[in-house]
């Protein structure tokens, strides 16, 4: 899978409902030896200005339960950072 192919895909936590983002707004964060992503940054900021001390979600590949056509459906319960 390519990232082209989910960039606009909805983010949904399904722990609570929530609508997290869209994955095109997304940070990774990658595994520089095999190029493997290990996990999610999430901006919990919205809109084009966001400040540089923004909080964001860091949500392991890990927790990635299913993508589908039009989202991606997370597991997570954790913390901003």
């Amino acid at each position: 899978m390519y990232l082209s192919e989910i960039a606009g895909k909805e983010i949904v936590n399904l722990v609570t409902g929530e609508r997290l983002g869209i994955i095109g707004e997304c940070d990774l964060v990658l595994d520089e030896t095999t190029g493997g992503i290990l996990a999610l940054l999430i901006p919990t900021e919205r809109g084009f200005f966001r400040r540089r001390e923004s909080q964001f979600l860091e949500v392991p590949w890990k927790n990635v339960r299913k993508i589908g056509n039009d989202m991606m459906i997370i597991e997570y319960d954790g913390h901003m950072y």
